[in-house]
């Protein structure tokens, strides 16, 4: 289907279909299968690159940590100061 309205207004109607003939737990269970079918089917076809998807979750975090500026040594230590009380 190219129509991706057209997909998407069925993907609805069987949701809600679903929804009424099973529950709304049974409901979730028929859309989260369909989801994992769609993905094993792109990753069958070559849409979808795992080795890439898990890279780029794994770089997002080491981006996260890169962004705080790193320390080579210890901020100085200021001098003590004299007590005012003699």
């Amino acid at each position: 289907m190219k129509d991706q309205r057209g997909f998407a207004a069925a993907l609805g109607f069987a949701f809600v279909a679903a929804w009424i003939g099973f529950s709304f737990g049974g409901a979730l269970l028929c859309l989260l299968g369909g989801a994992v079918f769609w993905i094993a089917a792109g990753v069958l076809e070559g849409n979808v690159d795992l080795g890439e998807l898990q890279a780029r979750l794994t770089n997002r975090e080491n981006d996260e940590l890169q962004d705080q500026p790193a320390r080579s040594s210890p901020p100085p230590r200021r001098p003590r100061a004299k007590p005012r009380v003699q």
